[in-house]
């Protein structure tokens, strides 16, 4: 390969990740010689992963504000492209990862009008759309299906399907109850809410409220997303 054909491969590389090439070096290989691209994971830093940031970022998955550093938030948005992806939610970016980034893996809610809180409760995925558009996409957990023990009798821990509204809102900080203690708990229905986590695994294990990170919910408020009223679909 020679010179200039390198550069142009390094150049299209770093756009299709939002950095410039530099940040790419020591991931593109020199002529001759195989590129080293390391599985990228929890705990990591580094130009590689600031650039995994940005696209994900570019893509709606939501995680923050990229900074190099593969921590829960970056975790949190991996699961998402995976499960949108049909990639098994192991939470690393490796051949499979890389192939759903490079194709710009999306997925398209089903409402296609007004802002709404959308939750897919097959895949464990909640869209924020905004005016029909998609404006994030977020790892979620719900209902577990699992049975328990509270207020008195035997229950499932099971998320209702349909379509809700926002009727309350706890106003800051954690909510403790008899379950577990909520962070700025969002009510659409009953009890059931969507509200901020320290346990936000990728799959199923809530009683039936939807969990995000708290940084998502805090960005969810900060945002007015999860204002009174606001529609919340789950299917």
């Amino acid at each position: 390969m020679h010179n200039n054909e390198l550069v142009n491969r390094r150049s299209a590389l770093a756009a299709g990740f939002g950095l410039g090439a530099a940040a790419l070096s020591g991931v593109v290989a020199a002529p001759g010689a195989q590129a080293a691209v390391r599985t990228l994971e929890r705990g990591h830093t580094g130009a590689d992963v600031l650039a995994l940031q940005k696209r994900l970022v570019q893509l709606k998955y939501w995680l923050g504000t990229p900074d190099g550093n593969f921590g829960h938030l970056t975790q949190q948005a991996v699961w998402a492209l995976q499960k949108v992806g049909g990639v098994s939610p192991t939470g690393k970016v490796a051949a499979a990862e890389r192939a759903l980034l490079e194709r710009g893996s999306r997925t398209r809610p089903r409402s296609t009008s007004g802002n709404v809180l959308e939750v897919d409760l097959k895949r464990q995925l909640l869209f924020v759309i905004d005016n029909g558009s998609l404006r994030y996409v977020l790892n979620t957990s719900t209902g577990s299906g699992e049975r328990y023990y509270s207020g008195g009798s035997w229950k499932t821990a099971r998320t209702p399907s349909g379509s809700y509204n926002i009727w309350y809102r706890w106003p800051n900080g954690w909510q403790n109850g008899s379950l577990g203690a909520m962070w700025r708990p969002t009510y659409w229905k009953g009890d059931f809410a969507i509200h901020g986590s320290q346990s936000i695994p990728p799959y199923p294990a809530s009683h039936g409220c939807c969990r995000v990170s708290t940084a998502a919910q805090d960005m969810l408020w900060a945002e007015g997303r999860v204002a009174m009223g606001r529609r919340v679909y789950l299917y």
